[in-house]
């Protein structure tokens, strides 16, 4: 099988070689008969009609214009069919199937017209005349052209053949291209995700550890049990962090093949709560009603990175006197999240400061909700302090 393969390959790339040795077999076939018998004439024009045949797939039109002006020759010289007349199908179907379309159709006519000029050249030189005469020149022409429209019928099947396949495989490089484009846009997305997912791990890791070291550092001369818990809740903190960018930069190092733990969801809620309580944020939690049905887990790890996000720029930004008060209700189109802090520096907030687009941690959230069809909302609360609420419909099948 592999043979044939390349057989087949070293044919197709090597056209004009094979057509030269078929051209030679034929002419070795259909030129030495007339040497032998002492006729130089009938060898040159049967070796004209011939010779054509070494272009018939590289040049179609210059070989079908040579057998033309040989056939004329033969006609003009009123010379017997030769043998060298068994090129002329040849030629027709290479004309079909590798030559232009106007000139397949010019060699079909001549090709006609040639059968009928053969036959009554044939029919003059001969004894036979009346209604013999006729119906063997008609019986003749009908054969010509039987076997012209056979060897044209055959070459248009070829050519329509290498046009689907030409097709097929144009197609084939258009999808390997769409997909190396869908790859290129889904890793431009994933880095997005990374830059997503990096910011929020070191945000939210430097402002605990920051806030812990600070109050660790003011407790250490009165009380260094305190400050003794307070380093251990850093160091705890900054060991999750480095193993979350670990795992980060695993996925970019190793692809697919790295280990990864799952993402954190909404099942990870209170163990989130408990790092931001053990970081001195006193926060309060109310959760209401339950979930009509499940959503998926991005859209929990959203709903995630949406509280740890808003709960971090408390700690920044709402100073160290502030509360923060936290809602989770479950609504009948989907989930509802509310952030809100008592907070006296709310201009200094981020959201504030940046204008409507917010800093990269709020338009990183609107990014991420928007995935989900959600919406957004951050800004300065009536009462003081800065609130943030989220919506986070169902996909609805």
């Amino acid at each position: 099988m592999e043979l044939r393969h390349k057989v087949y390959h070293w044919i197709r790339v090597n056209t004009f070689r094979v057509d030269l040795v078929l051209m030679l077999a034929v002419l070795l076939m259909c030129g030495p008969v007339y040497l032998m018998a002492d006729r130089p004439w009938h060898f040159l024009l049967s070796s004209a009609l011939v010779v054509p045949l070494a272009w018939r797939r590289t040049r179609p039109v210059h070989a079908a214009g040579a057998t033309v002006l040989a056939c004329l020759v033969l006609w003009a010289t009123g010379l017997e069919p030769l043998a060298g007349l068994l090129a002329v199908p040849l030629i027709i179907y290479a004309v079909a199937a590798y030559g232009p379309a106007r000139a397949s159709r010019t060699v079909l006519g001549l090709g006609l017209l040639g059968g009928v000029l053969l036959t009554t050249r044939n029919l003059s030189s001969t004894a036979e005349t009346g209604v013999l005469g006729l119906t063997i020149s008609a019986v003749y022409t009908v054969l010509i052209w039987m076997l012209v429209l056979f060897s044209w019928t055959l070459g248009d099947l070829t050519r329509v053949r290498r046009q689907q396949l030409q097709t097929l495989a144009d197609r084939a490089r258009r999808l390997e291209i769409e997909q190396q484009q869908e790859r290129s846009l889904a890793a431009a997305d994933e880095r997005a995700h990374i830059a997503r997912e990096m910011h929020d791990i070191v945000a939210h890791s430097l402002s605990v550890i920051i806030t812990q070291s600070d109050g660790a550092r003011y407790a250490a001369a009165a009380d260094p049990a305190v400050a003794t818990e307070t380093l251990a809740t850093v160091a705890a903190t900054a060991r999750t962090s480095l193993a979350e960018m670990r795992r980060l930069l695993g996925v970019l190092r190793h692809g697919d093949e790295s280990t990864t733990r799952p993402l954190p969801g909404l099942a990870d809620l209170d163990e989130l709560f408990l790092g931001f309580r053990a970081a001195g944020l006193p926060l309060d939690v109310e959760q209401l009603g339950s979930p009509r049905r499940t959503l998926p887990p991005g859209a929990e790890l959203t709903a995630y990175r949406v509280l740890q996000e808003s709960l971090t720029n408390v700690l920044k930004y709402a100073g160290p006197q502030a509360r923060a008060r936290v809602l989770v209700r479950w609504q009948p189109r989907g989930l509802q999240l509310e952030v809100h802090d008592d907070g006296r520096y709310a201009s200094a907030h981020p959201a504030v400061g940046a204008g409507e687009g917010g800093g990269n941690g709020l338009r990183g959230m609107r990014e991420r909700i928007s995935l989900y069809d959600g919406s957004l909302a951050a800004g300065p609360a009536a009462g003081g302090g800065f609130q943030v609420s989220a919506f986070l419909p169902y996909t609805e099948a």
